[in-house]
């Protein structure tokens, strides 16, 4: 049995099934809810319940009291739903509303994407979560003081685990610690989330997403999140790489294009293998966008993440081509060196 859930002061809608919480309702459908620790004892989640019925079980969560409750408030990580309901709850809608704070992390998982990437799965204690927005980046703490950044490559609705993609770099010491030494179950810090590349809500003009390499992470994120939302107008994925091993989760966005009418994916390789060449798009990956929309950009909001002369390069021949400079959201992957200090 589902029950429909009506937010104020927004107007959104989802549904949410009885076996589910409100708040695992609503971030599963894009819905950015407020939260901390998800299991009922910070009181972040908290809102206020216009109509309907909730059930806590047989205890009320320790973010919770019974004064509150009769004042109207609920807590929605804990929160079922037993009917239809209008709850009021500030969403989310700007990196600049999310607390940033320091994790630690375990390592879950550590697997090889390609023979120099890795994709890394971070684990939080059970009673912390870092909500964020699709998009953006958290930074990894070293002894030392420096921090290294990455961009979160899962949506968050499924923030169980945070899923980072890092590239190895001649002469970085931090990822070839990855690379190399880094193992399952180590402990490393994060601090997050960072960052202002994130899906604009409510837009509904076409998208195009323009990844460089590993920058393919926080769009797979911004992609997930659409997904989730329900978003229906036209998505366009170029993934500009080297050669065809950097296309290193290529059959997850050949799936996306297979199984969404509304989404098309090209893959642009700068130096195809002869025997590739004449069976894949070649040259730069913002040419091949200027090339496939010949009567400009006008109409479009662009996500482009990955190496800066990229992005850069993507924003001067856009601009030129009708794109609305507002309309270009970007992330360009700096690489620190050794031996230099964030700020």
């Amino acid at each position: 049995m589902s029950f429909l859930v009506r937010i104020q002061p927004s107007g959104h809608s989802f549904m949410v099934g009885a076996d589910e919480s409100v708040l695992d309702a609503a971030l599963r459908q894009g819905y950015a809810f407020p939260y901390g620790c998800r299991n009922g004892g910070c009181g972040t989640c908290k809102g206020r319940l216009l109509s309907g019925v909730l059930d806590y079980g047989t205890d009320l969560p320790p973010g919770l009291s019974q004064e509150e409750v009769d004042a109207g408030l609920a807590l929605f990580c804990q929160a079922r739903a037993c009917s239809d309901l209008d709850v009021e709850v500030k969403e989310i809608g700007a990196a600049g509303e999310l607390d940033i704070r320091i994790h630690p992390t375990k390592v879950q998982k550590k697997e090889f994407l390609a023979d120099d990437v890795v994709r890394l799965y971070l684990k939080m204690p059970d009673t912390d979560r870092m909500q964020f927005l699709a998009g953006q980046y958290v930074d990894i703490l070293l002894k030392d003081g420096r921090r290294r950044s990455f961009s979160i490559a899962n949506a968050p609705h499924d923030d169980a685990l945070v899923e980072l993609h890092i590239r190895h770099v001649d002469g970085g010491d931090f990822t070839g610690y990855v690379m190399d030494t880094l193992k399952e179950t180590d402990i490393l810090r994060i601090e997050g989330p960072h960052g202002n590349f994130y899906l604009r809500e409510g837009a509904r003009r076409p998208l195009i997403f323009m990844a460089g390499g590993t920058g393919f992470a926080p769009i797979k994120g911004i992609i997930e999140h659409a997904l989730a939302e329900g978003v229906t107008q036209p998505m366009h994925l170029y993934w500009g790489v080297r050669d065809e091993k950097g296309l290193y989760l290529g059959e997850l966005a050949r799936k996306w294009a297979k199984n969404l009418p509304h989404f098309q994916f090209h893959a642009v390789l700068s130096e195809a293998s002869p025997q590739h060449a004449s069976n894949v798009r070649t040259g730069y990956v913002h040419e091949a966008i200027i090339a496939d929309f010949p009567s400009g950009l006008a109409n479009f909001d662009i996500y482009a993440s990955g190496p800066p002369v990229m992005v850069r390069a993507g924003f001067d021949a856009f601009s030129e081509h009708g794109m609305v400079q507002d309309r270009y959201f970007s992330d360009a992957f700096e690489f620190q060196r050794p031996g230099v200090t964030a700020e």
